[in-house]
């Protein structure tokens, strides 16, 4: 099992004071110093878990859009988006729990032409609101099939956005892009003529699972 390099130092650390409480019981001799030992042998091993990084395989293709986060689908709807498509899209939103992998990958293949971080609140990602008024970083991909976006949105833990895209870089599709600490939502824009292939309620997967297909051009 591989882990995503931003979260080695909060593995390294959580692990240091399980082992720190365990030698403190031990040369005490306290056994509410091993139950506290215990507990935080578990938050340790859950700090672990929700940094893991897997590989992940699945279909591929120019007009394939596929799941840029783990969770499950909350909103698909059609919006505005002035900054970088130019008009309405579709939108696709994935709300991620604590438990789900939290690296966040490209859904499409093309070149960064828009990178944009905003600050800005921490309410509940899961609801509408949280695409305007949370803190969010978006990424803009041109590809042969027209222009996509992904945001990234900071949820209620969730306070630190990390986003490897800078404008012109060449995005594989699949590839990681960046990962959010702690819960939050990913939503991605789409081409008003792009095929859903998922609903809501569902529980696609980063980097496997395909959500959308784009239109021929």
């Amino acid at each position: 099992m591989s882990f995503a390099r931003e979260g080695i130092v909060f593995i390294v650390i959580a692990a240091l004071i399980a082992a720190g409480t365990y030698a403190l019981a031990l040369n005490r001799r306290s056994w509410p110093l091993w139950v506290l030992a215990f507990l935080l042998t578990l938050i340790a091993l859950w700090v672990a878990y929700f940094f893991r990084d897997p590989d992940r395989l699945g279909a591929r293709g120019e007009r394939l859009v596929i799941a840029p986060a783990d969770g499950k689908v909350v909103l698909i709807s059609d919006v505005e988006e002035p900054a970088f498509i130019g008009g309405r899209t579709r939108r696709i939103s994935i709300f991620m729990n604590v438990f789900n992998v939290h690296v966040n990958r490209y859904p499409v293949s093309g070149v960064v032409r828009y990178v944009q971080y905003n600050p800005g609140k921490f309410l509940n990602a899961a609801v509408e609101k949280s695409s305007l008024e949370n803190e969010q970083m978006s990424v803009g991909l041109d590809t042969p099939s027209g222009r996509v976006m992904v945001r990234q949105i900071a949820g209620l833990i969730a306070r630190r956005i990390v986003t490897y895209s800078k404008v012109g870089d060449a995005a594989q599709q699949a590839e990681r892009m960046g990962l959010i600490r702690f819960g939050s939502r990913v939503d991605v824009f789409l081409p008003l003529d792009a095929k859903i292939l998922v609903k809501v309620g569902d529980t696609p997967l980063a980097g496997t699972t395909v959500i959308a297909e784009l239109a021929a051009r």
